[in-house]
């Protein structure tokens, strides 16, 4: 009787392992879309210049960031548009655009916050926050849990003169050279001089710091007042930070990747 037992326990768990194993794996969660009112920038202005920087190392965190998945400019179609009008001033002055960061995803953000707290990893620091210690980014407002890109509206960027020849690639292990020093010792960037590299982590990167004078101020201002003219507010404390008003999303933080497959709307 017992051996009876013992081989029905037997045929029981053999049976329940063959269902473990054969059982088809749960499907994965949807990636998240992007609603209606968002759209690819090169859709509405292709002569805009694109230098996604977080999908490359050459960031203050020294590897590519969550959410990432193509090196594309997505934005509110307001935004967008306004964008494009922008630009078209800019190109009758001999300028274009460039943009190195748009619509961001809520899991960047995220991706950032866990990097601040690591105190131990201080690979860009020379370059992006030579002056700031770590530790001091939440607290001196570098670093936080939510973002206005997250909504769609805001981008970073800055003006490059005509024609724009391409920034060269960062290559990872190079030396790095403070982003507040002078544009010759820079990392090099098509850029006009605006006084500091983008996503530098210092007061010299307040839009009207009054160490900023000549034509690093002339540059900023040239941003500044195009920008605005098309219904763009700047951040204070970072010249390349522009929000359009008003907001299409003023209160909803998004989360789908950086990636033409999140778009669910057809071309512009």
């Amino acid at each position: 009787m017992r051996g009876k037992t013992m081989r029905g326990l037997t045929i029981a768990a053999m049976s329940l392992l063959t269902c473990l194993v054969a059982a088809p794996p749960a499907p994965a969660a949807p990636e998240p879309k992007a609603p209606p009112g968002f759209v690819a920038l090169r859709d509405v202005d292709p002569t805009i210049v694109q230098e996604i920087r977080y999908i490359t190392p050459h960031n203050f965190t020294g590897a590519r960031v969550d959410g990432y998945r193509q090196p594309m400019c997505i934005l509110t179609r307001d935004a967008a548009v306004a964008l494009h009008r922008a630009q078209l001033s800019f190109l009758r002055q001999g300028y274009t655009l460039k943009v190195y960061d748009c619509y961001r995803p809520q899991r960047a953000v995220d991706d950032f916050v866990r990097w601040a707290e690591d105190l131990s990893d201080l690979r860009m620091k020379a370059e992006f926050y030579p002056r700031v210690e770590k530790a001091r980014l939440f607290a001196d407002g570098y670093i936080a849990a939510k973002s206005g890109h997250s909504r769609g509206s805001t981008v970073d960027l800055t003006l490059v003169r005509l024609p724009a020849f391409p920034t060269r690639p960062y290559r990872p292990g190079e030396p790095l050279t403070p982003c507040y020093g002078r544009k010759a010792e820079r990392f090099p960037d098509n850029s006009l001089d605006m006084g500091t590299g983008f996503d530098c982590f210092d007061t010299l990167a307040h839009t009207l710091g009054p160490r900023i004078a000549g034509k690093q101020r002339e540059n900023r201002m040239l941003l500044l007042h195009g920008l605005e003219r098309a219904g763009f507010k700047n951040l204070p404390e970072e010249w390349w930070h522009y929000t359009f008003q008003p907001e299409t999303f003023p209160d909803t933080y998004f989360d789908f990747p950086v990636s033409r497959r999140s778009l669910n709307c057809r071309p512009f």
